[in-house]
């Protein structure tokens, strides 16, 4: 093994990366990754199913419930942006094992709470968990799959929302009525015990090593997942690596990370994101935390309200797969703005449909064309926003964009506790439609296409 030092090892590191086909081996740490993410969206989509079950037994007036259900993204607001920071500091490794420990204790606590402040203050750390949770487990899968391949799997792991969120909609129907919405968020919290798995599985990013310096740290892990691929593929020899993949100087490295995202070509990316992930959020949190809710409040059962919440959730897999298929055919950029444009049109349509009066059949078709094209959105969001930022300052960047986003999570929900008694269903559901609409005018403006092309030649 040659000696690999400064840039050539900064070279090598990415260019050997890049050469590995996929196997078992990449997937199974993708596999790790996704379950900690699945498991993680079920506290966070749990709220949308026990919510109407909160406000009654608190006897909640619908501001302090939109408070109630903003609080978690106060939360996520202050994890994402600390967690990136901290990611691109210290390593993804041990900020990902402290996300699950933050959101496992969150949850656990969740159900202690004897008033509806503590709760608010619980659903605050359990957000703070999820919020460190996101940006690094995208820069950790974005870092080891090969470019040919990331799209594809960055928007599978944001897959594992929407099943982690008809989880919770099937945990909440099957045990609602036993446990209460207490014992739910303590059963929530044991998964937390994963942190074990990622512990002793899932290398630090090998980029992110050579990135601070660390050459022989670097180069290791990346011979021991060379290694790995290698026993994986058959004992098949590697394909020698293309030539060098570089990103700016490491002399530029010790700018402040949150000043780089305003650095040349950074800063206009840094602008498309954060106004993409504010109005794509606040639209989809404004109308998902509420589904259950609102459907309550129309007239239908709580029993009900729960299931028809999950069978139209049942469309974010099929939108998540089509998502992921066509980021790579067609390109980040135009997958963007379409499901950003059929989000906002089908967020209108279900607006005009969900009322006690709809038929079950049409509110049902309405709520399955919506949640294709919010899941799909979402594939696309976590694809993106990584690939726009290089190796050193990636969390960051993708902490403070999903950060960012968070303060439309935080205002979306309060927004239509304040709105729905002035303007009702159709209401909710037009805001959600125009918050979508900007988001897609903005990626159509500024938005740049990043497919097929190395993290290093995005960002070079």
């Amino acid at each position: 093994m040659d000696v690999h030092t400064g840039v050539t090892l900064r070279a090598n590191v990415a260019a050997r990366l890049e050469r590995l086909p996929m196997t078992r081996y990449q997937r199974s740490l993708f596999g790790i990754i996704a379950t900690a993410w699945f498991f993680d969206s079920m506290d966070l989509g749990i709220m949308t199913f026990v919510l109407g079950s909160i406000k009654a037994e608190f006897a909640l007036t619908t501001t302090q419930a939109g408070l109630l259900a903003s609080s978690s993204f106060l939360g996520m607001f202050l994890g994402a942006a600390i967690a990136g920071m901290l990611a691109d500091k210290f390593g993804r490794k041990p900020v990902f094992q402290w996300s699950m420990i933050f959101w496992g204790v969150g949850s656990l606590a969740c159900g202690f709470a004897t008033d509806v402040t503590w709760l608010m203050i619980f659903r605050v750390v359990l957000g703070f968990g999820m919020g460190m949770e996101f940006p690094i487990g995208l820069s950790m899968v974005s870092e080891i799959v090969p470019a040919k391949s990331r799209g594809k799997y960055v928007a599978i792991l944001e897959g594992f929302w929407p099943l982690g969120f008809i989880a919770a909609g099937i945990l909440a129907y099957l045990t609602l009525p036993l446990i209460g919405w207490r014992g739910i968020f303590i059963a929530l919290s044991i998964p937390a015990v994963f942190v074990f798995i990622v512990r002793r599985y899932v290398p630090e990013s090998p980029r992110w090593l050579e990135e601070v310096g660390r050459d022989a740290e670097a180069d290791a892990v990346t011979t021991n997942i060379e290694k790995n691929v290698i026993k994986a593929n058959g004992g098949k020899p590697l394909p020698t690596p293309a030539p060098a993949i570089n990103e700016l100087p490491r002399k530029q490295d010790k700018r402040a990370l949150f000043a780089e995202l305003w650095h040349g070509v950074y800063a206009k990316r840094t602008v498309m994101l954060w106004a993409l992930w504010f109005f794509a959020l606040l639209g989809y949190y404004g109308l998902t935390t509420w589904l259950g809710a609102l459907l309550q409040q129309a007239g239908y059962e709580v029993t009900k309200s729960v299931m028809y919440t999950v069978y139209i959730s049942l469309a974010g897999i099929p939108g998540f797969i089509f998502s992921a298929w066509l980021l790579e055919k067609w390109g980040r950029k135009p997958t963007c703005v379409l499901m950003l444009i059929g989000s906002a049109c089908a967020a209108y349509l279900y607006g005009q449909v969900a009322t006690a009066q709809a038929p079950v059949a049409q509110l049902i078709g309405a709520g399955l064309c919506m949640q294709f094209f919010l899941f799909g959105m979402w594939s696309v969001l976590y694809a993106y926003t990584p690939e726009l930022y290089p190796t050193r300052s990636r969390a960051t960047g993708s902490g403070f964009a999903s950060s960012v986003g968070r303060l439309g999570s935080l205002l979306g929900p309060f927004a239509v506790g304040v709105i729905l008694p002035m303007t009702g269903h159709t209401g909710v559901f037009t805001l959600g439609a125009i918050s979508f609409g900007i988001a897609a005018l903005v990626v159509i403006v500024m938005g740049t296409e990043t497919k097929g092309r190395s993290l290093e030649e995005v960002s070079g």
